[in-house]
């Protein structure tokens, strides 16, 4: 290959491994009733297309939080209707499910396996709360010795390490919602309006604020992606799901 061609091809390689740089333009968070979970809203622009992108989290530490697994086994409850019913301050949907409605993957329900662990490349990884902690871990990583009240296989990993991983489709957008934990104590649920599964691992790796991100997890997205945080002044930030789905994750306060 001539030398220059070669040069032009490098670049355009690097150009294409180079990850996208979201800028955070405009950030506005609110309370709730209990004393580290908060809901921030976030709006980030792609510095390369200008493309915008909105993210919604539920931050909290599991000191004072609890992490809980809702389950919706016939589908009549909305995430709307389902958080407030089990006392949960913040949610989003959960896993994946058949077209039988139910479960794909692992789930523990207030300490009780109710869907075995399964093997499978989408199905990379498990969110766990035990011992007042938040885990995600590679469903290898995964054992019955951490007990968990609280447990939901899903996938992929967004984010693993502090790093962006790579080799995500890069071209379908859709609406998605993850969890993820950061340094220190601090855990998240979160919603993403249409991005594709690398931009969200490229948003989410650069970090939200002051919240840096150490693992990610995608959930079940698309249609079933939704999420829910009431304010400390018993005020309701809602985006609903668009079909029913088997489960919930939310936060309720110890």
């Amino acid at each position: 290959m001539p030398r220059r061609s070669a040069a032009v091809f490098l670049f355009l390689l690097a150009a294409l491994s180079t990850p996208a740089a979201w800028i955070e333009k405009d950030s506005r968070s609110e309370s709730s009733s209990a004393p580290s979970l908060i809901h921030r809203h976030v709006v980030l622009e792609d510095s390369d297309s200008g493309e915008s992108a909105n993210l919604e989290l539920a931050l909290f530490s599991p000191k004072s939080c609890q992490l809980r697994v809702i389950d919706n086994p016939d589908g009549t409850s909305s995430l709307a209707e389902a958080m407030p019913a089990a006392k949960c301050l913040a949610g989003v949907n959960g896993g994946y499910f058949d077209p039988n409605f139910a479960p794909l993957g692992l789930r523990v329900v207030d300490g009780k396996m109710t869907a075995r662990l399964v093997r499978g490349r989408l199905l990379s990884g498990v969110l766990i709360f035990s011992d007042n902690s938040v885990q995600i871990v590679r469903a290898g990583e995964f054992s019955k010795k951490l007990k968990p009240s609280a447990a939901l296989e899903c996938g992929p990993f967004l984010v693993d390490r502090g790093h962006r991983v790579a080799g995500l489709e890069a071209t379908r957008a859709a609406r998605r919602t993850f969890a993820a934990i950061g340094s220190g104590d601090r855990a998240a649920l979160g919603y993403c309006s249409e991005v594709s599964l690398a931009e969200l691992s490229d948003i989410l790796s650069g970090g939200i604020g002051d919240f840096k991100v150490q693992r990610a997890l995608n959930l079940d997205g698309g249609s079933s992606s939704a999420f829910w945080f009431k304010g400390k002044d018993g005020s309701v930030f809602s985006i609903p799901e668009q079909k029913a789905v088997r489960d919930f994750v939310g936060v309720s306060s110890r």
